[in-house]
């Protein structure tokens, strides 16, 4: 083999050894022919340094396998990502040789590539989404940020002018990118690649000082950690500790937006303590011993384990004064939370990089991306991983502006309405009006690219239901939907606190399926429907509940004075002090006492004795008053020991509801029915049923035996004060 070919070997090798490192699957023979047409395509191009322009996607599929390792796919499309770009080969033979999902990604590569030629960057966040919304498949990011990273890293062979322009592009927006995808290693490697040509001088100030100050800082961190250390492993517990890594550029934007010298950046000095433990209380254990060795400062505490940061970063931030007077940072955390923290789920961005904090959408949509890289296992199906990528969040969109000149990127067919929401969610529910280029506008109104918008709020206004009908945007969807929904929960409640005093005035019992059932008879489409038409006074309940007399004939042929003329003589004559003998005697009609209820005799002159229930009320209020003529009486018993009583029934009018009332009636305790009178009106039925009963235990059980049968509303002992 000559030279070239033995060269090519060793890269080859060196890259495969890569992919089968960190890669599931390795199709080694597609590697190795996309790795020769890469090869052919540029071995007579060449870079600013001299060397062939084949090593630089030889690097950065390099960095796909191994740095921001997901599938050969990747790998290939590395390779031949600037082979369209600069040579003859078409896309569809790429397609043709390579499949599909590589033609997309290298075309995806050089859309993007495309997007930032003649432009000036002036607003970061505009283009990071713009290089969002040409891209189908997240693989092209990563391919994207691999590229980046290389050019960034042999920097120096171009012009200066060229050297910022690039820089810029890098550190606006391809570090903030890269950091929200959770790449953190490389979005620090891109600021402070970009920092050393924005800046030199300052970069080669703080490095020859932090270089300077290396063997001191790390003599005192030691000396910190000494104790911390020995207390750890006297408790036997097992840990990694030691001084947590500064990278540049973050210690010079501390700098500039601190106003601080270099010296006073007091987290220069900070210590990280891994535990190998999964539980989190042993942090807190740690936290402790930390404080018991040095003096904590509690306003520069912070416990995001207790509290995550929105992303699923966890870790204890805890600042101490050591003895000799320095601030220390001292991070505390477990092996699985710092994996998680190292992939990128820490999005620090939040609280140092709140120049794109606004981008709440973006934000959601990264976390998701994140979620699934870190939950997906190196076994699980690349393709069905994959097809969770595919990104259509940004297209067919429409630029529009705030009254300041931000731009507002928005769906097509957005309104005034979808603008408020996408600048605050209190500024779209407080919307009453917008004006578009100054003129006064409907809320409906479709908005159009270059549109500049002012939206007019008042605090009495609230988010309309008919707003839905015209918006876009799901932060607009989800906040007026959110707001109608605690809208018709404080309704649904009302309706149901009308609706169970309704119960207890006509003293009725509705169980869940009893209501159901009403509401489909009534035709509304579930109880919360019902509730709240309630609260709206839109529903007759007395008309429900309660119908008119003349439209049915009430409860009982026999009427109560009936019942109670039956019940007393199928009882007899009372028992007078123990005597069965005949003694002239009436009953109370103040309380028209039944058999079965507890009664007492009041002598009465010309009347003879006066039945009355013990606990009514004309009575007690007559013994109160001195004029004390009771005599015991109690009801007589007959052979069988039973008494006739009666029960007032009420529910929905189906086939079926007399003979389960009948059969739960005489299968308890052999209970035998009298008579039954059941009268059906509108769907319902009232009904009056005597039964002999042993005694009021006995009736009550079986009145609440008879309440839990389906249909069945209200079921009551019949008595006059029903």
């Amino acid at each position: 083999m000559d030279k070239i070919t033995e060269e090519n070997k060793k890269l080859l090798d060196g890259l495969l050894n890569d992919c089968k490192s960190n890669l599931r699957h390795v199709n080694e023979d597609l590697i190795r022919k996309s790795f020769d047409l890469c090869y052919e395509s540029h071995k007579n191009h060449f870079r600013a340094s001299g060397e062939s322009y084949f090593y630089h996607p030889i690097a950065v599929a390099k960095i796909v396998a191994s740095e921001i390792p997901l599938d050969d796919v990747s790998v290939i499309a590395a390779l031949l990502h600037d082979v369209v770009e600069d040579t003859e080969i078409s896309l569809d033979f790429i397609k043709d040789q390579f499949g599909k999902e590589v033609a997309e990604i290298v075309n995806g590569v050089t859309k993007i590539t495309g997007v930032f030629k003649g432009h000036e960057i002036t607003q970061a966040e505009n283009y990071r989404k713009l290089l969002l919304s040409m891209v189908e498949d997240v693989r092209v990011i990563l391919v994207k940020f691999a590229d980046r990273l290389h050019n960034m890293r042999t920097l120096q062979y171009v012009s200066p002018d060229k050297q910022r322009r690039i820089a810029k592009e890098t550190l606006e927006i391809y570090a903030p990118f890269a950091h929200r995808f959770g790449l953190g290693r490389v979005k620090w490697e891109l600021e402070d690649l970009a920092f050393k040509y924005l800046n030199k001088a300052a970069y080669d100030d703080l490095a020859k000082k932090l270089k300077n100050k290396r063997k001191e800082r790390e003599s005192y961190i030691a000396k910190f950690i000494k104790p911390i250390e020995e207390k750890l492993i006297s408790h036997n517990l097992k840990f990694e500790i030691g001084g947590r890594p500064k990278h540049l550029y973050s210690i010079y934007r501390k700098m500039i937006k601190q106003n601080l010298s270099f010296e006073k950046i007091f987290d220069l000095l900070a210590v990280r303590i891994i535990l190998e433990s999964d539980d989190q209380n042993d942090c807190y254990y740690v936290l402790g011993v930390t404080n018991q060795q040095y003096t904590p400062i509690p306003d520069r505490f912070k416990d995001y384990i207790s509290i995550p940061k929105k992303n699923n970063y966890q870790s204890i931030h805890n600042t101490v004064i050591s003895s000799e007077g320095k601030l220390v940072e001292v991070q505390i955390r477990t092996r699985k939370m710092h994996e998680i923290a190292e992939k990128g789920v820490a999005a620090h961005w939040k609280y140092k990089e709140n120049l794109f904090s606004s981008d709440a959408d973006l934000e959601d949509w990264v976390n998701w991306i994140r979620d699934i890289f870190e939950n997906a296992s190196k076994d699980e199906a690349t393709e069905e991983i994959l097809a969770s990528f595919k990104l259509n969040l940004y297209q067919d969109e429409i630029y529009v502006f705030t009254p300041k000149g931000d731009l507002r990127r928005l769906p097509v067919g957005s309104t005034p309405v979808d603008f408020a929401f996408d600048i605050h969610s209190n500024i779209g529910s407080r919307c009453i009006g917008a004006k578009v280029n100054g003129r006064i506008v409907p809320l409906d109104t479709n908005l159009q690219s270059g549109d500049q918008v002012d939206i007019i709020t008042s605090k009495n206004q609230h988010p309309s239901k008919s707003w839905l009908e015209f918006v876009q945007t799901h932060k607009a969807k989800s906040n007026i939907r959110k707001f109608i929904n605690k809208e018709e929960s404080r309704l649904v409640e009302s309706g149901k606190e009308i609706w169970e005093k309704k119960l207890k005035k006509y003293k009725l019992v509705f169980n869940s399926e009893d209501i159901n059932k009403l509401i489909r008879k009534l035709k509304y489409q579930n109880q919360e429907k019902f509730f709240a038409e309630i609260a709206r006074n839109k529903v007759d309940l007395d008309g429900i509940l309660n119908p008119e007399e003349e439209k049915v004939e009430r409860i009982s042929e026999l009427g109560f004075d009936s019942f109670v003329e039956t019940a007393r003589t199928s009882a007899g004559d009372v028992i007078v002090e123990g005597q069965s003998t005949k003694i002239e005697h009436t009953f109370a009609k103040c309380c028209n006492p039944i058999p079965g209820d507890p009664i007492v005799g009041f002598i009465t002159i010309g009347t003879g004795i006066k039945i009355h229930r013990r606990d009514c009320k004309n009575l007690l209020n007559t013994i109160k008053n001195g004029d004390n003529k009771l005599v015991p009486v109690d009801w007589p018993r007959s052979g069988s020991s039973r008494f006739v009583a009666g029960i007032a029934i009420r529910g929905e009018d189906k086939p079926g509801t007399l003979n389960e009332i009948s059969h739960n009636i005489t299968s308890f305790r052999n209970t035998n029915i009298k008579s039954v009178n059941i009268t059906a009106f509108e769907s319902m039925f009232d009904g009056a049923v005597t039964l002999y009963v042993e005694n009021l235990e006995h009736l009550n059980r079986l009145i609440d035996r008879l309440k839990k049968i389906p249909g069945v509303y209200s079921v009551r002992r019949f008595d006059a004060n029903a």
